[in-house]
Parts: C-alpha cells; sequence; structure tokens
C-alpha cells in the first residue's frame, strides 16, 4: 500500500488559517478573529469535507489541534455532527510532538515525531487516506519538506489581516500542480493541489 498525506485547511483569502471553528480554538497572539469560518456559512463546503473524509482511515494532528479535537469529538458522537465524530473517535491518531511525556487519552493515539519523514513514509504503508486538519505550525514542516500528496484549501471570501498562515513570510519555495477547483453558493472556493518538484522558474514574460 502507498497511502496519501491530505492537508486540509480552511483559510482566508489573506491566508489566515487560526481558529477558524471557536473563539477559543487557538487565542495565539491574542488573536481575535476566533470563529471567522462561521461568518460565511456554505453548505457546499460541508458536502466537500464530507466526500473527502470517504476514505480518511487515520489522521496527523499538531498538538494543539490534537489536544482541541480530544477535548471535543469523543463526546459529539451522535446528534448532528456524529458520523464525523464517530469517524474521529474510531481511527487511528498520530500526534506530531517530540515530546516523548505527552499524555495521548484518546483511544487510539500514539506519538510521531522522532523523526517524521520516516514515520510519514511508515504511515503510507499502513493507510490509505491519513488527513491533516489544521495543524498550521506541523503544516509549515510537511509543506517545506514535500511531505504531503495533497493540499486541500477551502478559501473563504474574508480579509483578516493577522493570523497564523498557511504561507507565512520564510515559507519554503514550491511549485504546486492545481488537481481541481470548485465554487459554493457563498463565494467559499475548494481548491485541491499536489507538490510540483523542481525549484520555482523564474523569468521575463514575453520573452
Amino acid at each position: 500500500m502507498t497511502g496519501r498525506i491530505i492537508i486540509d485547511l480552511f483559510t482566508t483569502l489573506d491566508g489566515v488559517a487560526q481558529a477558524p471553528g471557536g473563539p477559543e480554538e487557538d487565542t495565539t497572539d491574542s488573536f481575535p478573529f476566533g470563529g471567522w469560518q462561521a461568518g460565511v456559512p456554505d453548505e457546499a463546503v460541508g458536502k466537500w469535507v464530507m466526500d473527502g473524509m470517504s476514505t480518511l482511515d487515520a489522521l496527523l494532528l499538531g498538538r494543539h489541534t490534537y489536544e482541541v479535537f480530544a477535548s471535543y469529538w469523543p463526546h459529539h458522537t451522535t446528534g448532528p455532527e456524529g458520523s464525523i465524530g464517530r469517524l474521529f473517535d474510531r481511527v487511528p491518531k498520530y500526534v506530531a510532538s517530540r515530546d516523548a511525556g505527552l499524555d495521548l487519552d484518546w483511544q487510539g493515539s500514539s506519538r510521531v515525531g522522532a523523526d517524521l519523514p520516516a514515520e510519514i513514509a511508515q504511515l503510507r504503508s499502513q493507510h490509505e487516506d491519513v488527513h491533516v486538519i489544521g495543524s498550521v505550525d506541523l503544516v509549515q514542516t510537511l509543506l517545506a519538506e514535500q511531505l504531503f500528496d495533497e493540499l486541500q484549501l477551502w478559501v473563504y471570501p474574508v480579509v483578516l489581516g493577522q493570523g497564523k498562515k498557511v504561507f507565512p513570510d520564510g515559507a519554503a519555495a514550491a511549485n504546486l500542480r492545481l488537481l481541481g477547483a470548485e465554487v459554493g453558493e457563498n463565494g467559499a472556493v475548494s481548491l485541491r493541489y499536489a507538490p510540483e518538484p523542481g525549484p520555482v522558474r523564474t523569468g521575463t514574460i514575453g520573452e
């Protein structure tokens, strides 16, 4: 088996991916816009998300996102969010952290991070679709080292001007190949990319 590492991020038009889901999700640097995604509801995004999760068989999360998920999803396995809660509760969860003493109480959870490239290769051999949800700091490492197979961005028509970005200043230069694009009824755009090997090409237009 050669599985895929799929990065899933909700992002604003200016690339902010911090705390889309709620005010207390990530208040780093006194971020004032937690829950910005709720201001632009789009049913198409929900469908795209569920379609993408149809083959999800493992989660790879940063420490903070894991803690947020572990405090929420085990208690939401019924009701409107029950299908997602049951899926997340059932599948293996890998937490990227160098803290060997990290407390991982959520069932099916284990730590990775001692040798992330080797561990990613092992995950690909064990799973079909490993999804990285949120986890912006971990995503920076995966993007910089091209340890991913698909970058799924749900871009909302919102500009915040501050917050953790998908591609902050200093991000590694890289080429991406567009796999698909869709537009929701309220302006959210689904963009799917794959890494494209090789250096970024430059030149003069028209020559």
